[in-house]
């Protein structure tokens, strides 16, 4: 399959897909968002086929998900060796080896060097409802700062969080009291009118300076939630000195820091986690997505002395699920092996191939990023920025007619977020790709 990539062979979406579409648009959810109708069949690597034989690049990754690829062979390996001896015991009510060992593992890759803590869920908004509950519970607190264009989950907790887009909170009110959410620095709409290059805005001034000081009281703070690189607003990439800034406004009020690395963490930045670009340690750290290499995982990771409730104050029946598990040790032994380094080498020949994007292609507003975790933002015009989200579809769907597949972050950014497994072909291919894309729309 890889060998072809992509391989298109009939109209999309072909006659099998056609019939998969009828069956999901009568039986499943409305809710979903799909932006184009891929009926995925199998994959193996970067590359899914769907179910008529077309075989697609794949820059989606299962939305960040498979950070290992398609079915690594070794990953799905683990997860048949499991699956052999036991699928379920329930980690809440029982032991078994696999939760223990991944728990330590976690303790020993994630940043600060002291005694941690794991709570185990099945996504990255359960474990964001964990970290939610450890904050509360630790600090006997119940205000939390968080911030817009923020995503960390649709679970009741998360979504009151969440502050990505007004549809995705619209009619489930009302939400969880004591949350405000502020700005987040975003260098290419800097709020001093800054250029990109020389923004180093951030929120702490105002949060603390004017936020704690008229109409949140810092004693009943008990945490702000950040991604460090935005996610779903936008893969918007902050100044260099906010993370460390925000830490140390958390440590004069005594306010816990939770970093979201759902999206950004498990090596998609070209670091073990996004926090690891600025040195700077979360009290709870919080990620899903690829750490089980498409398996359903998601932890929160805290200091230990954090987590001082006790039986029976927070569980889940299938977290830390022994499959999920064993993915998870595969995944993160591969990372660390080779893919983390392979995601940092790409990412920078993927920056450097569109570094002049914004001076060929008057689209493209401006091109951020870290690792293989890099966004595109597309604009009506480069001097006053003004958003195309328009645009930004019709390059979506002519690159999944292309046979590349792309998704959408943010107001009108393209995002590219392949498995962390791709070689330069793939990201030569992709760009090639996308950037036939870009001059079909502009023409």
């Amino acid at each position: 399959m890889e060998n072809k990539v992509p391989s298109i062979k009939t109209p999309l979406p072909g006659p099998e897909a056609r019939k998969i579409l009828a069956l999901d648009h009568q039986f499943v959810s409305p809710s979903y968002t799909r932006d184009y109708p891929l009926v995925a069949g199998r994959g193996r690597g970067a590359c899914v086929e769907d179910v008529d034989g077309n075989v697609f690049l794949d820059f989606a990754a299962g939305i960040a998900v498979v950070s290992t690829g398609h079915c690594h062979p070794e990953v799905v390996r683990a997860i048949q060796r499991q699956a052999e001896t036991l699928i379920h015991m329930s980690g809440t009510d029982f032991y078994y080896p696999l939760l223990a060992r991944l728990a330590e593992k976690l303790t020993q890759i994630t940043p600060g060097q002291f005694a941690k803590r794991v709570v185990f869920g099945n996504s990255g908004a359960e474990a964001i409802e964990a970290a939610i509950k450890i904050a509360r519970y630790h600090t006997r607190r119940h205000r939390l700062i968080a911030f817009l264009g923020c995503f960390h989950g649709r679970t009741l907790g998360a979504l009151s969080l969440t502050a990505s887009k007004a549809v995705q909170r619209r009619g489930f009110g009302p939400l969880l009291s004591g949350v405000t959410h502020v700005p987040y620095p975003n260098p290419y709409r800097c709020c001093a009118g800054h250029g990109a290059a020389e923004c180093d805005c951030d929120c702490t001034e105002f949060i603390e300076k004017q936020l704690l000081r008229t109409a949140v009281p810092a004693d009943e703070v008990a945490a702000i939630v950040v991604e460090p690189i935005q996610g779903e607003g936008g893969y918007i990439v902050p100044p260099p000195g906010f993370l460390g800034r925000l830490r140390q406004l958390a440590d004069r009020h005594g306010i816990l820091l939770i970093f979201d690395e759902v999206q950004c963490g498990m090596g998609r930045t070209g670091k073990m986690w996004a926090c690891d670009h600025s040195g700077v340690a979360p009290d709870i750290l919080v990620t899903a997505k690829g750490i089980a290499s498409g398996l359903p995982l998601g932890v929160a990771v805290a200091r230990a002395e954090l987590m001082d409730w006790g039986p029976g104050a927070h569980a889940s029946t299938f977290g830390g699920n022994p499959v999920a598990c064993a993915a998870a040790m595969e995944t993160i032994r591969l990372l660390e092996e080779k893919y983390v380094a392979n995601a940092a080498r790409l990412g920078e020949h993927v920056m450097a191939r569109l570094a002049d994007w914004p001076q060929k292609h008057p689209l493209v507003g401006q091109v951020r990023g870290r690792g293989l975790m890099v966004g595109i933002e597309i604009v009506k015009d480069q001097k006053t920025r003004e958003p195309h989200p328009e645009a930004r579809g019709i390059i979506i769907e002519k690159a999944f007619q292309k046979g590349l597949l792309v998704l959408g972050c943010g107001e009108s950014t393209v995002r590219l977020m392949p498995p962390l497994v791709i070689e330069r072909e793939h990201a030569d291919t992709a760009l090639e790709i996308l950037e036939v894309c870009l001059s079909e729309v502009e023409s």
